[in-house]
């Protein structure tokens, strides 16, 4: 079992920077990626980003070069700096790992509203 705790999230306006911050504990030594899906109630859940352990990383299209995610391995935690927000960007956004073997588990989720 992997545990996750989310922190960060909220409301800012158009333009401006939240980060956010995913710490695992539990079976981290088998951890293979770490990353943030978003979802807005009525639709699918999508990628944001992710992590992998030998450190491959991937966007969604819509937000290459405005959010950075980034890992501490020595603290098992995953990090998603998101700049130039936009309202399209209001989602819960979900921590996941994915371990060797495939599986995956999720964070709580954390609310992110843009909006002035």
């Amino acid at each position: 079992q992997v545990q996750l705790v989310e922190s960060g999230g909220g409301l800012v306006q158009p333009g401006g920077s939240l980060s956010l911050s995913c710490a695992a504990s539990g079976r981290v030594f088998q951890i293979y990626a770490m990353g943030w899906d978003r979802q807005v109630p009525g639709a699918q859940r999508e990628l944001a980003a992710r992590i992998t352990r030998d450190d491959r990383i991937d966007y969604l299209d819509s937000v290459k070069g405005r959010f950075t995610i980034s890992r501490d391995n020595a603290k098992n935690t995953v990090y998603l700096q998101m700049n130039s927000l936009k309202p399209e960007d209001t989602a819960i956004y979900y921590c996941y790992v994915i371990v060797y073997g495939g599986e995956t588990y999720w964070g709580q989720g954390t609310q992110v509203t843009v909006s002035s």
